[in-house]
């Protein structure tokens, strides 16, 4: 029998579905349980601070828990840049960290930073580099790309199908949406990912889909996966999480 791997999808700022989920992990597999998160810890929801904060502690106190980066994690790692902001060439035209369908304004703000009618961007960059804790800025630059674990890859929007898993470019894991989402293909492991928001969590065959769009307040549902079989871990306990 293998050690159960859990693993928890975007969280975006939800510290309260956060803390929930964490006590669902510990009573099924105990405090010493490894955890895979798969990013996207800030933006939308109320507390990215306090989320990032109940990481950062519990890592401190020897969690065995593996953090990986998603895209509004590097967007909030490269605004706040000690070499100055940074914009991500990946957004859509017109868009930027403080578009309201992007979240950066609630990330701010969860550091006590409002987001005044008019400022430049350096100014404004400057003032959140300053509210921002040290370890908080130290967590968001030593966040992972991947992990991958027995028959498991772990990332957070998917890979580039056809490319080897090990050869993958940093934009796709961030990004990716298509062609990976609907490519049937084995990929040589278990992709679970992130970044696109469902319903709820699902698994399609060759990948499993972790967000269930808690950035827009619904449920942040843990998963665990032992022995080649998935399940998601509810009020309940564990629910068997098979393939559609």
């Amino acid at each position: 029998m293998t050690r159960p791997l859990y693993a928890i999808g975007d969280i975006h700022g939800q510290k309260t579905m956060l803390e929930d989920a964490l006590a669902r992990i510990d009573r099924d597999g105990g405090s010493a349980a490894r955890v895979v998160f798969v990013g996207d810890y800030v933006d939308r929801g109320p507390d990215s601070a306090g989320v990032i904060e109940t990481l950062v502690q519990g890592r401190a106190a020897g969690r065995d828990w593996i953090c990986l980066k998603g895209n509004h994690d590097r967007l909030f790692e490269w605004f706040i840049d000690p070499d100055g902001p940074k914009a991500d060439p990946h957004l859509l035209v017109g868009y930027h960290w403080f578009h309201e369908r992007i979240g950066g304004a609630e990330t701010i703000g969860s550091y006590g930073v409002d987001l005044p009618d008019r400022i430049r961007t350096h100014e404004l960059a400057s003032q959140v580099r300053t509210a921002v804790p040290d370890s908080h800025a130290e967590f968001l630059r030593g966040l992972k790309l991947t992990y991958r674990e027995g028959g498991l890859m772990f990332v957070h929007a998917g890979i580039r199908p056809g490319v080897p898993l090990d050869a993958q470019d940093e934009e796709d894991l961030v990004w990716i949406r298509d062609p990976f989402l609907y490519d049937p293909r084995d990929h040589g492991a278990l992709v679970v990912h992130g970044h696109t928001a469902l319903d709820h969590p699902q698994h399609h065959g060759n990948r499993v889909n972790l967000d269930g769009g808690a950035g827009y307040g619904r449920p942040l549902v843990p998963a665990v996966f032992e022995d080649g079989q998935a399940w998601l871990l509810t009020e309940t306990g564990r629910q068997p999480l098979s393939p559609l």
